[in-house]
């Protein structure tokens, strides 16, 4: 099972290497990381996409806890939330498939950010399924390059 964990923590150097090192020597694997600052620069939010059974992940998340340097962790799996990730896809696109990319994107909700003679580059949003979706559509078509940006997720429980 993926967990979507949300790590709320001060914006200090080592931050960062010392949650990846206590996930990582516990032998799991991180498939997404995304880190940023808040509304209050000095406080950053790191969500990861983590693979791994409820119980090991639960006593992840408390180990996460007792770091100095982290104020809230929130293992969003089984809540409700909200996710997006990003992906910027070039694609070659010559004169005869050039209209069928653009089609391809509109259908996709993407947006073609820019256009150079072979290639063109799609952006989309939308949930990891969503990306991954687009990303299997316009293999066809020739895929150069694909960069994305991982896992943003918040908590989307009524208060």
């Amino acid at each position: 099972m993926k967990h979507i964990i949300s790590a709320v923590v001060e914006n200090r150097p080592g931050v960062l290497a010392r949650i990846i090192g206590l996930i990582s020597g516990r032998g799991y694997n991180i498939d997404s990381l995304n880190v940023a600052p808040t509304q209050d620069g000095t406080i950053s939010r790191i969500t990861m996409t983590v693979p791994g059974d409820d119980r090991v992940l639960e006593q992840v998340t408390k180990q996460l806890n007792k770091l100095v340097d982290v104020i809230k962790v929130f293992d969003l799996t089984g809540q409700k939330y909200v996710d997006r990730e990003l992906a910027l896809v070039k694609v070659s696109a010559g004169q005869k498939n050039r209209a069928a990319i653009i089609e391809l994107a509109a259908l996709c909700h993407a947006e073609i950010v820019a256009v150079q003679n072979k290639a063109m580059i799609v952006q989309i949003v939308g949930t990891t399924a969503a990306v991954d979706n687009f990303v299997e559509l316009i293999k066809p078509h020739g895929i150069v390059e694909v960069s994305r940006t991982g896992v943003i997720a918040l908590g989307s429980a009524e208060s």
